[in-house]
């Protein structure tokens, strides 16, 4: 049976969200702890959010100190931490003796050779690297579609998950999932009906979407396409 892309819906804010994402039946959940930005979640009300629900729960940072992360990270029984910053390779090092979480590193992209200076950089400590378009002044949740061609992908070890994030939306999902074979697909205004407030027909329909299509076939149609 082929690979399915799995689903992160991130910059959960509201307990009805989180619940939301749970019913639709996405992978992970992603909570961005670090503060200063438009969906920061301060840790006490992060832990009631995502209490009791399913999907894997994904601690987002940006330029935490290890402590500090670790801390964050364990608020919500974090099994992903999602590193945004200009975190050295030591740190995830440091984090990985600290906890039994995945790491996954975040690249803005302008061109593939930002992704392959990633993966030389980080494959040795992290366990995905998670890819998102560039724009001046964002450091990720800028909604940002990434447009530097369907290499991306080969250029990260099979070893390692490839998450693509930014510009994400239920109607572009599959094909972009076709396109460029990630491991894991991650939402977060391409389902909201305003910032930071999830719509619960959009992320039903963007995991169904990206659902639909196997990674790792180039050339694959929708399963529903496929049936017409």
């Amino acid at each position: 049976m082929a690979e399915r892309v799995r689903v992160k819906i991130c910059g959960i804010t509201r307990r009805e969200d989180a619940l939301a994402v749970d019913r639709a039946g996405a992978d992970y959940l992603g909570v961005i702890l670090s503060a200063g930005f438009s969906r920061s979640v301060d840790p006490a009300t992060a832990a009631t959010l995502v209490e009791e629900v399913r999907p894997i729960t994904v601690a987002v940072l940006v330029g935490e100190e290890p402590a500090a992360a670790e801390q964050l990270a364990r608020s919500i029984g974090a099994g992903v931490i999602q590193l945004h910053g200009e975190e050295p390779p030591s740190v995830l090092a440091e984090l990985r003796s600290r906890g039994p979480w995945k790491l996954w590193k975040a690249v803005r992209a302008k061109a593939v050779d930002d992704v392959e200076r990633a993966v030389e950089r980080y494959a040795d400590v992290a366990d995905g690297i998670l890819v998102e378009g560039w724009k001046d002044g964002v450091i990720g949740g800028g909604g940002v579609r990434l447009d530097v061609g369907t290499a991306v992908g080969e250029v990260i070890p099979e070893r390692l998950d490839f998450i693509l994030a930014g510009g994400l939306e239920p109607d572009s999902v599959a094909e972009t999932v076709i396109a460029l074979r990630p491991h894991v697909v991650d939402v977060s205004s391409g389902v909201e009906h305003r910032k930071g407030e999830k719509d619960a027909e959009l992320v039903k329909r963007f995991v169904e979407a990206a659902r639909d299509v196997p990674r790792g076939i180039p050339g694959a149609t929708s399963v529903r396409g496929a049936t017409r």
